[in-house]
């Protein structure tokens, strides 16, 4: 059974909105702003993209990535990989044709199909809305988080507000960094 990873970049109160500038969004750009960079607390990103053999993402997370990702050099490695997007309603035709073999999956049935298959870790990037339903569902194995020390307040959130039973959660790895940053991956306890 193929691993379901999420990654984000959240704030500690559980946003993920327009973390790179998305315009539309108050706080846009959270991530960059007031925020020094340090090359070690994103030593994550690159890992990901050695370890995963495949990425997944949302119908509006594809859109956002599909024109500019192809071509940036810090995202190389996800170029030939494998791609599944989850959407009830992207057409065929509105595929990028530069950024390797992408596949649409219509439902959330199909996502858990694709992870009995044979093969690597899958990488969940961005996708709100889609992290919220794959875990609801059961379907996310490991969150790797980056979590910027704001409070947001309002926007798009990691995790649903769902009434169910608690998941369990187990940290395999942490690093605080004096930017006030941490790197959290924990694994669900299925």
């Amino acid at each position: 059974m193929r691993t379901l990873i999420s990654t984000a970049f959240v704030s500690l109160d559980g946003v993920v909105e327009a973390p790179g500038g998305e315009a539309g969004y108050r706080n846009a750009g959270w991530t960059f702003k007031d925020i020094e960079f340090l090359p070690e607390a994103f030593e994550i990103k690159g890992r990901e993209q050695q370890e995963a053999a495949a990425m997944m993402m949302g119908r509006i997370s594809y859109e956002a990535f599909s024109p500019v990702w192809p071509g940036m050099e810090d995202f190389a490695q996800y170029k030939p990989m494998p791609k599944y997007v989850v959407s009830t309603n992207l057409a065929e035709d509105a595929l990028v044709p530069d950024w390797g073999p992408t596949t649409i999956l219509r439902s959330l049935d199909e996502v858990a199909e694709l992870k009995k298959s044979e093969g690597g870790p899958i990488i969940v990037h961005g996708s709100a809305t889609l992290n919220r339903n794959l875990s609801d569902a059961g379907l996310i194995d490991r969150y790797h988080l980056l979590v910027f020390p704001l409070l947001l307040g309002a926007g798009k959130r990691l995790f649903s507000d769902t009434d169910k039973d608690a998941q369990k959660l187990r940290l395999v790895e942490h690093e605080a960094y004096a930017n006030g940053l941490q790197k959290n991956v924990f694994d669900v306890v299925h």
